[in-house]
């Protein structure tokens, strides 16, 4: 049997498209379609049922994905290991966003970086949730972490931590708040208050203020910079208040750098996604990486 058609079909499989695969092959639709229908006249079974969006496997498709995906994994390991550098290390690509990836995941996998024949290169990629999905399906990523789940069948993603969202300021900038008035319909006593985020949509303060006060912030962003390690700093600064991760403002909270403004009785969460591409966990970097990351993020919690 030709590995060509079997690989075209186990991207059909996890893709859940013609087109979609077509693509992540760089091959034309019909061409996808002709390889998916050699292989079907072959095994004298069909594999997909069609649908008006994408394809859906047969039982037999299921089954020869199970049997087949592993192997072709394992002879692209082989092959992309001959192309490192390196030949004694693989090279595990990683996105994700810049802080949470640089506060947490990057110190937690660098113990496996070591050349003790099972360590890997590391090279990193920033994104937003988008972004890094895309990059991930498109094969430019070995794993990824997203706020975002991913859907279909391409992606596997897996619950990696939740991060507690935290209204903060600085000291002299909470002198001129009320913050007795913050209960849930306080957000008026926070009206005038500049806001320091991440991007003009607000999207922090946004999630805060529909969770916490049910309504939407009035102040427009004062200062906005696309990094929460920044918008820590500004806030810290006096320019205004913002909504931080707590593993990211932690330590400048007990510094007293920056107080809560509130402590709602439940605070808005956001979770994090450990995302690869199905079936690609059968390689040996890739299931240390993603094993590693789930150990750590047990203590992050």
């Amino acid at each position: 049997m030709d590995l060509a058609l079997l690989r075209t079909f186990v991207t059909v499989h996890r893709a859940g498209s013609f087109t979609r695969a077509a693509a992540l092959l760089g091959l034309s639709q019909p061409a996808v379609t002709s390889q998916i229908r050699t292989l079907e006249r072959q095994l004298g079974r069909p594999l997909f049922l069609r649908q008006a969006r994408g394809v859906t496997p047969t039982t037999i498709g299921d089954e020869l994905a199970h049997k087949a995906a592993p192997h072709l994994d394992a002879l692209v390991e082989i092959t992309e290991t001959g192309l490192d550098d390196d030949s004694s290390l693989r090279t595990l690509h990683l996105a994700g966003p810049p802080e949470f990836t640089a506060e947490r995941v990057l110190p937690a996998l660098t113990e496996l970086t070591g050349q003790d024949g099972r360590g890997f290169a590391l090279r990193v990629s920033f994104g937003n949730a988008d972004e890094t999905l895309e990059g991930l399906a498109a094969g430019h990523h070995d794993l990824a972490v997203s706020t975002a789940r991913p859907r279909g069948a391409l992606l596997t993603g897996t619950a990696l931590c939740d991060e507690e969202h935290v209204l903060v300021a600085s000291p002299a900038r909470a002198e001129q708040i009320d913050t007795g008035k913050l209960g849930r319909d306080g957000a008026p006593a926070l009206a005038r208050v500049p806001v320091v985020e991440v991007h003009e949509s607000l999207p922090f303060v946004s999630r805060y203020w529909a969770s916490v006060f049910g309504s939407r912030p009035a102040a427009p962003g004062t200062v906005v910079v696309p990094d929460l390690r920044a918008v820590l700093t500004c806030a810290a600064a006096g320019a205004g208040l913002a909504v931080l991760p707590r593993y990211l403002c932690a330590e400048a909270l007990r510094r007293g750098d920056v107080v809560a403004l509130h402590e709602p009785a439940v605070p808005p969460l956001r979770t994090y996604f450990l995302v690869v591409r199905t079936g690609t966990l059968a390689l040996p970097h890739i299931a240390r990486a993603h094993e590693r990351l789930q150990r750590a993020a047990a203590e992050w919690c």
